[in-house]
């Protein structure tokens, strides 16, 4: 019998075979479902069905007017507003959304970057109307503004001072929320985008680096703010190699922390991650079909060690899930968890050639990559030259090719397909939502104070042409009811707007 060196033990570092010594034997990944549309009662609906059918934990999406910093009844909202999540204008919205849910009690997550630090005051501006002490809240509010310049798009100020309003939000938790994670670094969107699995690692990791280097530069100790640091990748179907990837990634992670940053403390060391299963894997053709990718993809991600796991619908390549969908894919987690016995053994792929094998060559791989960055300059001057980007459309268009050449089969749409209809209900998001939402914001300003509010955005103008630390002055606004587009244009007319570099 081979002898285990301690090093590969789960819990020990470089943390390969998990974070934890005993991982799900002690303690489950927290069960979440990506979800909200329309206006924050419609998701405080949902929100209580899921909590309901068991969710440990909420995660929130937000419409595109919210995430790029603009009110509902913004020109540029029209038509947009509720449509891929809840439109969120104010704290009064906010306090809807989380109507009878105790936030001491519940652990939210927001997928939410450019406009981070205004949901994040209005989260905590409801937790005080709660009378829930700041020190029990617990999530994560995704906060990572790098990978929008990379492969999604929803930006607003220029990197740079775009890094300053992270590192704010750093501080600020360190010492007001201290179970709250700070950022959720994510490789999903780089993923989705078309990136390769070493690229997800690579990409990923290389902007986790430029936070620490910010961090660190703003005068945070590694030690004390790594804890709170957090990750977030795609599952998607390649199945040895996702569960090989996040192996590598956690590992990379620990090596990186500790060699280039000096962290000891070993929870700095914790690549600690949340899985959604990949979207862009989901056909629109023979829908059912999804609920096996999914069932796969996530007994992949849970294989891999994940902290946290979202299945997506199988009607999400057509519209947002449905109840009966959104049921349906926390089932495949219970049924993963319940039934299928993987949860009863610490590391059930340690140990296998493949695995093994393949987590060596992704780390060397994103190793390597990471390197070249490091060679350019630096993460934001790779973005600034577009490099991260080329790489990713480049990936993208190789693997559009495989798709359609027939060297990637995809059940139901380059092969197996079939002449039938597949019938399913979609959501349908009530079209009169839009003018619902800014006829409570247009009451929700006509009530308020109005000279406090100015005085508010006044002070954040102040505070954004110098050094000070940003959350406190966005909370103030936040409390005296201004807007997330007053507050977001507030910091345009300091900061001004990023312009995308085409590539």
């Amino acid at each position: 019998m081979r002898r285990v060196p301690a090093a590969e033990f789960p819990g020990v570092f470089p943390f390969t075979r998990g974070i934890q010594p005993t991982m799900y034997r002690g303690r489950l990944w927290t069960m979440r479902q990506y979800a909200g549309f329309g206006t924050a009662a419609e998701s405080n609906a949902r929100y209580r069905y899921l909590l309901e059918q068991g969710v440990s934990g909420l995660s929130v999406a937000f419409d595109l007017p919210t995430q790029m910093g603009y009110d509902s009844d913004h020109p540029l909202a029209a038509g947009e507003v509720g449509r891929v999540g809840v439109a969120i204008d104010s704290v009064d919205d906010m306090a809807t959304l989380f109507d009878g849910i105790p936030l001491g009690d519940v652990s939210t997550s927001m997928t939410i970057n450019a406009t981070a630090i205004i949901l994040l005051a209005m989260y905590v501006a409801v937790a005080r109307q709660q009378g829930v002490p700041l020190a029990r809240l617990s999530g994560t509010i995704q906060n990572d503004i790098l990978k929008e310049y990379i492969a999604r798009g929803t930006y607003i100020y220029p990197p740079r001072h775009s890094l300053r309003i992270v590192t704010d939000i750093f501080a600020w938790c360190e010492r007001e929320l201290p179970h709250w994670n700070t950022i959720s670094i994510s490789g999903y969107h780089i993923r989705e985008a078309g990136s390769t699995a070493v690229q997800e690692v690579a990409f990923t990791l290389a902007n986790a680096i430029a936070y620490v280097e910010s961090a660190v530069a703003a005068g945070l100790d590694v030690d004390q703010f790594g804890q709170r640091l957090s990750f977030f990748f795609a599952a998607h179907n390649n199945f040895l190699e996702e569960i090989a990837k996040f192996r590598a990634a956690r590992r990379l992670w620990a090596r990186l922390m500790r060699e280039r940053f000096g962290a000891t403390n070993p929870r700095a060391l914790h690549l600690r991650f949340h899985t959604q299963t990949g979207g862009s894997t989901l056909t629109a053709q023979q829908p059912d079909n999804n609920v096996v990718r999914v069932a796969l993809q996530a007994l992949a991600a849970i294989l891999g060690g994940t902290q946290s796991l979202h299945c997506n619908g199988r009607d999400e390549a057509l519209a947002l899930p449905t109840e009966d969908a959104a049921r349906l894919a926390l089932r495949t987690q219970q049924v993963i968890a319940a039934e299928t016995g993987v949860t009863n053994t610490v590391d059930p792929v340690g140990g296998a050639w493949a695995i093994e094998e393949q987590t060596d060559a992704i780390e060397r791989e994103a190793l390597a990559l990471i390197t070249r960055i490091d060679e350019a300059g630096g993460t934001i001057a790779a973005i600034e030259a577009g490099q991260i980007q080329r790489h990713i459309q480049d990936a993208a268009y190789a693997a559009q090719l495989a798709i359609d050449r027939e060297e990637t089969i995809v059940v139901g749409v380059n092969r197996f397909d079939t002449d039938e209809a597949s019938p399913i209900e979609v959501l349908q998001v009530d079209p009169d939502g839009e003018h619902q939402q800014a006829a409570r914001l247009k009451t929700m300003r006509a009530r308020r104070d109005g000279h406090a509010c100015h005085a508010a955005l006044t002070a954040l103008t102040v505070a954004a042409q110098g050094t000070t630390n940003l959350v406190p002055l966005v909370l103030a606004a936040v409390e005296a009811h201004a807007t997330l587009g007053e507050i977001s244009d507030t910091l345009r007319s300091v900061f001004g707007e990023h312009r995308e570099l085409h590539v």
